[in-house]
């Protein structure tokens, strides 16, 4: 075997191996990014805990939980379902049944959306369980079914005519308009108005 063949080789090997790792630049920064699987599987509630959902427009907050491993990293690819009562306040998601089923993303979250509230009136809790490479996660999120009128939702009437009432009268007439809304309709105390004159200078 001529003694050039090993450095023939030697330099087909590396080419070889720099041209799969040109063609699959992402191989060995996904190795690293994914890192080692998970032993232990959390929920943590985002966003939804405490929410109060307005029965008259059949309006809910949606509920956005984060699955983790035991080192707080999210995992991606989990299974969450969120689960409603079968009875008393609470509603059903926007596919018409009390359980939705959503996989969580590349930060590990899954959103439960579109929540329409019953008309029952109270506190509910929506059971919350994750899953992933056999193991399961489980927590619960509180809300409230409640009748929400328009001055509660926004300042309703009441901030709108005070926006109207600004917009419109000017300056003394607008002060004058609030004060005696708030007073009940007694006059309002006289406001001096101090105008600076022109100074005059005489000669020597």
């Amino acid at each position: 075997m001529p003694s050039g063949f090993f450095g023939v080789l030697s330099r087909s090997t590396v080419s070889f191996s720099l041209s799969f790792l040109l063609a699959f630049p992402n191989l060995a920064r996904a190795a690293q990014v994914q890192g080692p699987a998970p032993t232990k599987l959390n929920i943590v509630i985002l966003e939804g805990d405490g929410a109060v959902n307005n029965i008259r427009q059949r309006t809910a907050r949606e509920t956005i939980v984060q699955a983790e491993d035991e080192n707080h990293r999210p995992v991606a690819g989990a299974a969450v379902v969120f689960l409603l009562p079968d009875e008393g306040p609470g509603g059903v998601w926007e596919n018409g049944t009390r359980t939705l089923q959503v996989t969580t993303d590349s930060r590990g979250r899954a959103a439960a959306k579109g929540l329409r509230p019953n008309d029952t009136s109270g506190k509910f809790q929506i059971q919350v369980e994750a899953m992933y490479q056999g193991m399961t996660a489980t927590a619960s999120v509180t809300q409230m079914n409640a009748v929400i009128t328009g001055a509660a939702a926004g300042g309703g009437r009441s901030a709108r005519k005070w926006i109207s009432i600004l917009a419109a009268a000017g300056g003394a007439a607008a002060v004058g308009a609030i004060f005696a809304t708030r007073t009940g309709g007694r006059a309002m105390p006289p406001v001096t108005t101090i105008t600076p004159g022109a100074t005059a200078v005489g000669g020597p």
